[in-house]
């Protein structure tokens, strides 16, 4: 039954505000010309909310006052504000984000030397379910705008005081079921207008959802891959990744193929090295196999513990064996450096734990 025309509208309609984040460039000007506005108004704008990353309309000294005024009535900029964070000895700290709607993310920023790395989240929780992941633990709240992951980025920005040289997409979620997001979020994070940052520094980690393996592959940048792999044995990997069932090993090997054709560019594969589960020499011989012949490089991880978790991380020396297997069949390998091993450093920790406690 349709709404009676004569009905008031409530209080929630006539005061809601858009996000100036989520206003095309067009939807922009059309506000500015509504406002008696010139159209050079709009790229100003856009670079406070964009590059300057402000927080309050006062903060936009180079528009008059009253359209700062105007603005404030129409439009809010966003509602991203710390929860809390933790900050390691090496430096990295870990953020727990609120949303405007309370939904919580995680972000992380690494610095070194003259670096800082950021590692996003693209959902809040996630559906993959994967098994020693412990966002996956808490299942899917909801996906992020891309205005939201770009927010990410900026606050650890904010917080060191330093340009942002590298961003992965990593953290909580499954980016590739946040597609049109995840792809906004990285364009403007490369954009001269946005964070600027180069497109070969922007990484987009995927389960593998093999269908949007291909189209990230006929996008025009060069953004870089990274697929979670974990395990080259199918029967492995289903235990550890039931999200990605449908998509067999055999499938992906098809596509990552498919991919370097087209693109040139070498993905990344991440290997969380499982004590007894994805570390034995079975498991490393279908890893070398599955790699050998192809352009890739392996990045081990060391497992982080998850509190209540069977599972537990390989030894060094068994991660120093993967290595030199795996170059022995021709493919560059690394640890990576563990960074925020004393605080709640694996995805969904931090969320989990302050969860518990309000």
């Amino acid at each position: 039954m349709s709404q009676d025309s004569t009905t008031p509208s409530t209080p929630e309609q006539i005061t809601e505000k858009r996000d100036l984040h989520s206003l095309t460039r067009g939807e922009l000007m059309e506000l500015l010309a509504e406002l008696g506005q010139p159209k050079f108004r709009a790229k100003q704008v856009e670079e406070w909310v964009w590059v300057k990353n402000a927080q309050s309309f006062d903060e936009m000294t180079n528009l008059p006052k009253s359209l700062r005024e105007e603005l404030a009535e129409r439009v809010t900029l966003g509602g991203i504000s710390e929860l809390t964070r933790q900050v390691s000895v090496d430096g990295s700290r870990k953020y727990l984000l609120s949303l405007s709607d309370g939904a919580s993310v995680e972000c992380v920023g690494m610095p070194s030397r003259a670096k800082l790395s950021v590692c996003a989240s693209t959902q809040a929780g996630c559906p993959m379910g994967c098994a020693f992941c412990a966002t996956g633990a808490a299942g899917l709240t909801r996906s992020l705008t891309a205005a939201e992951i770009y927010e990410q980025v900026m606050h650890v920005r904010d917080d060191f005081n330093t340009r942002v040289t590298s961003v992965v997409l990593m953290g909580q979620g499954e980016p590739f079921l946040n597609y049109d997001a995840t792809l906004a979020a990285l364009r403007r994070l490369n954009s001269s207008e946005g964070a600027g940052i180069g497109a070969r520094h922007l990484t987009v980690s995927t389960c593998g959802l093999i269908p949007q393996i291909m189209r990230f592959a006929n996008e025009p940048e060069q953004f870089t891959l990274a697929v979670s792999l974990h395990s080259a044995v199918q029967r492995t990997r289903n235990i550890l990744m039931p999200g990605v069932r449908k998509y067999s090993l055999i499938n992906l090997y098809n596509a990552m193929g498919e991919y370097v054709n087209k693109t040139g560019r070498r993905p990344t594969y991440e290997y969380a090295l499982i004590s007894g589960v994805n570390d034995t020499e079975s498991e490393l011989q279908a890893l070398c196999d599955f790699c050998e012949g192809t352009l890739a490089h392996v990045n081990l991880i060391q497992l982080n513990e998850v509190e209540g978790s069977k599972f537990r991380p390989s030894t060094d020396l068994r991660a120093e064996d993967f290595v030199r297997r795996l170059a022995s069949v021709g493919i560059e390998a690394t640890i990576r450096n563990s960074r925020g091993s004393d605080i709640d450093a694996a995805c969904g920790q931090l969320r989990q734990r302050i969860a518990k406690q309000s």
